[in-house]
């Protein structure tokens, strides 16, 4: 039971984990600017990245085999860069929580798109009644903290 219950917790943990990133690279931007802080944090991560791939030797993959993968799987560098740009730019005004919400409420949808129909490679799992139910309980939740 413990070990069906590990990707559920290290979920949770990488959505602690972006919460405090996203206030932390906003406080960055504040100082920074937006840009700047986007680029900042990208580069910090390459470094962290590549010390963990060079140095501690974590992979367990092959960098040659980069050009076998489907072009689309390159876009998630320019993801990063619009995700880190939108957090930094939209957690100071409406606060973290709000934000993070509003960010969950995109991602479980999007989710749901991407599982529903099977995109990227990714198996089809169909999204129900109780899922789009689930969502828009989310948005609600979403709505009302923004309320003040």
């Amino acid at each position: 039971m413990v070990l069906e219950a590990l990707p559920l917790v290290i979920a949770a943990l990488a959505g602690i984990a972006m919460a405090i990133q996203g206030s932390i690279n906003s406080a960055l931007g504040k100082v920074i600017g937006l840009w700047e802080a986007t680029f900042i944090v990208h580069l910090v991560g390459l470094l962290a990245v590549s010390a963990l791939l060079f140095i501690c030797r974590l992979g367990d993959g092959c960098l040659a085999d980069y050009s076998r993968a489907p072009w689309f799987t390159y876009l998630g560098g320019i993801l990063g860069v619009l995700i880190i740009y939108g957090v930094v730019l939209v957690m100071p005004k409406v606060g973290v929580a709000p934000a993070t919400t509003a960010i969950l409420v995109g991602q479980v949808f999007t989710a749901g798109l991407v599982d529903h129909f099977g995109l990227f490679g990714m198996q089809k799992i169909p999204f129900s009644l109780w899922n789009i139910v689930g969502t828009i309980l989310m948005a609600g939740g979403a709505w009302l903290l923004l309320k003040q």
